[in-house]
């Protein structure tokens, strides 16, 4: 692998557990200190890989420089004799102030911070975008896609939520356990949308960024660890997460183009993931609670069943139906009229789908492009025409221009 290729992949995977890791010493007073060094370490690797050898052992060599990097940021502002030294005790003083990057302190500290974030003083929206910044490595462009807005506005909630955390002195610590409850569900909406964010991606032109999706279950799997935070919408967000993964292999074919779910090779769904997905699920039925997870989590466990079966399609219609009634969303509504054409009809299912008006939305083109199929070619071709001008990744638009072509 070249620096290229290998420098990308590391920032993913590891600027966020430097910058939770050294947040989490500073405090929140300084996270943007916290950012600044892991941006350094990863600029000083571009710099370093490119014109020599890549070290053996990569992430060690981030590590070793973050943290000589941290320690002379402490020289330089004193932040270690006003911040640190008065905390400690005489026989702590005469070691080495250290930065731990071991495997247990990075994932406690993107845990503490992770919940850190997610303090009620700080807004829903400004919570998941900061942490998506700090703890998932994304880009403001990244961020800007996920909650459909602009860059301005992205870096006004992010510095926002930055100064309220510094002003209310938020500390990055572990919450006690009758707060948890209060912080959960920002910090699974986050991983959600990480996970989301990986499986598909507009900011980035590719049909899949397997490493968020990962990165995303890893963050997860944490939570599960934990006993106070095992919970099951835990559970049920594991378990969608498990079954979508399942099927990355099929979903992707030779040439780097997205395969349709009707057009996929099932011998490629990984049987292993399928079976943790149905471990969650069944630990996600324990309790009273039901998320949202949980149906979207049963509606994938449906998808993992290949066989076109009227059964299939009506448990799915079922699941949308109650997942709708919970949490409306456009693009849940918009799903349903598939399984609606799968169990009625495509008549029923124009009907429906119709009715949403989802103007913008490639996908509600797609969508009434293929429903019309068969019973007004016009019309369909010219809802594909419509989905093809809305869409914004090439990939999108090959699949959608295959459609077309499909109708000549």
């Amino acid at each position: 692998m070249t620096h290229q290729e290998l420098i990308p992949h590391l920032f993913r995977t590891e600027f966020s557990k430097i910058t939770a890791v050294l947040c989490r010493c500073f405090g929140a007073d300084h996270i943007e200190v916290a950012e600044d060094i892991a941006s350094e370490t990863f600029m000083l690797a571009i710099e370093t890989w490119t014109y020599s050898k890549i070290p053996e052992n990569p992430t060690a060599w981030l590590y070793a420089v973050a943290k000589n990097k941290a320690k002379n940021h402490l020289t330089r502002q004193h932040i270690f004799a006003d911040k640190v030294k008065p905390n400690i005790t005489p026989s702590e003083e005469a070691t080495e102030f250290s930065i731990d990057l071991s495997d247990q302190n990075i994932a406690d500290s993107q845990l503490q911070m992770l919940f850190a974030i997610c303090h009620p003083a700080i807004p829903v929206e400004s919570q998941i975008g900061l942490a998506l910044r700090i703890l998932c490595g994304f880009g403001i462009d990244e961020i800007a896609n996920a909650f459909l807005t602009n860059k301005e506005t992205i870096n006004k909630r992010l510095f926002r939520a930055r100064e309220k955390l510094r002003a209310d002195k938020v500390p990055i610590e572990f919450p006690a356990r009758s707060d948890i409850s209060k912080r959960i569900d920002t910090v699974l909406q986050t991983l959600y949308l990480l996970f989301s964010e990986g499986y598909y991606s507009e900011s980035q032109d590719g049909v899949l960024r397997e490493e968020l999706c990962q990165e995303a279950m890893r963050l997860t799997k944490q939570l599960l660890d934990n006993e106070h935070t095992n919970t099951p919408p835990v559970n049920a967000l594991m378990a969608l997460m498990c079954f979508h993964a399942s099927r990355f292999q099929a979903r992707k074919g030779a040439n780097g183009e997205l395969v349709l779910y009707q057009d996929q090779d099932e011998s490629l769904w990984n049987q292993e993931l399928i079976s943790s997905g149905a471990f969650y699920l069944k630990e996600a039925s324990q309790g009273t609670r039901i998320s949202k997870y949980h149906f979207e989590a049963s509606i994938a466990y449906w998808h993992t069943i290949k066989e076109d079966s009227k059964e299939k399609w009506e448990n799915i219609l079922q699941l949308y139906n109650q997942l709708l009634q919970l949490e409306y969303s456009p693009i849940a509504a918009l799903n349903r009229t598939y399984a609606l054409a799968k169990v009625s009809g495509k008549e029923a299912a124009i009907i429906e789908a119709e009715k949403l008006k989802l103007a913008d939305n490639h996908f509600y083109f797609m969508l009434l492009g293929e429903l019309y199929k068969g019973i007004d070619n016009t019309k369909s071709k010219a809802r594909l025409e419509q989905a093809l001008a809305l869409a914004k990744t090439s990939t999108d638009k090959e699949t959608i221009q295959r459609s077309i072509d499909l109708l000549k």
